[in-house]
């Protein structure tokens, strides 16, 4: 097989990464038209789309139909999106859900400790207003699944850390699938948030065992739940 017009693909990509890095091709700032690349770096219509597409794969362009690419601001949420697709494969492994799963309590249990120790004052609001939200979205199952995943989302932004927001889009991508073809009804959606009630009361009263403990079960009850449509996927 042949790999020249791959290699040359590489070689454009390497290219235009080094100006977008180097700041000569600036955020929000669209590619140079096709034919000018197509001539620049002197390969076909071909090399210059393949090269567009590895670039959006990374995250460093945005890549509109019948528009020129934008480039994009480096960052952890580029990363993320760039290896979306083959965590989605390890996702349809056998294990791959659990395991990722596991990954989040981890982090999540060490959020909820952080955020009981240390959460100021405009976190603990964030907190109560997102579970108002929640509770407030009980009847509406799709609803409720939203403001789910922004009370966890809260969680993830308290330490002011990029990485860690990033991370919450993660789960709420590579997850979401699976989670939109579970049965849900307003008793379990009402049993979720008695249990978000918990993490935040225990934040609230500063107790990061009784944090971790909430969460813990929270998380674990929701992994059964799991289980229940999809096996130990």
């Amino acid at each position: 097989m042949d790999n020249s017009p791959q290699r040359a693909a590489d070689s454009v990509v390497q290219a235009i990464e080094k100006e977008i890095l180097a700041g000569s091709l600036s955020v929000g700032q669209p590619l140079p038209p096709e034919r000018d690349l197509i001539k620049d770096f002197g390969v076909s219509r071909t090399v210059v789309r393949e090269a567009v597409r590895i670039l959006s794969s990374r995250g460093l362009v945005e890549a509109r139909p019948r528009h020129r690419p934008i480039v994009r601001k480096p960052g952890f949420d580029a990363a993320v999106d760039a290896v979306g697709s083959v965590v989605a494969q390890l996702l349809g492994a056998p294990g791959g859900v659990k395991n990722l799963f596991d990954t989040r309590i981890l982090i999540e249990a060490a959020l909820v400790r952080q955020a009981a120790l240390a959460a100021k004052k405009d976190d603990i609001i964030a907190l109560r207003d997102a579970l108002s939200a929640n509770e407030a979205a009980i009847p509406d199952s799709a609803l409720f699944y939203e403001t789910d995943m922004a009370f966890h989302g809260v969680l993830y932004g308290i330490p002011d850390n990029p990485v860690l927001p990033a991370i919450h889009k993660t789960y709420t991508t590579w997850l979401s699938p699976h989670w939109s073809r579970m049965q849900r009804l307003p008793e379990r959606n009402r049993s979720n948030f008695i249990a978000h009630r918990a993490i935040y009361e225990a934040i609230l009263q500063r107790d990061p065992d009784g944090a971790e403990a909430a969460l813990r079960t929270h998380l674990d009850d929701a992994w059964q739940q799991v289980r229940a449509t999809f096996g130990d996927s």
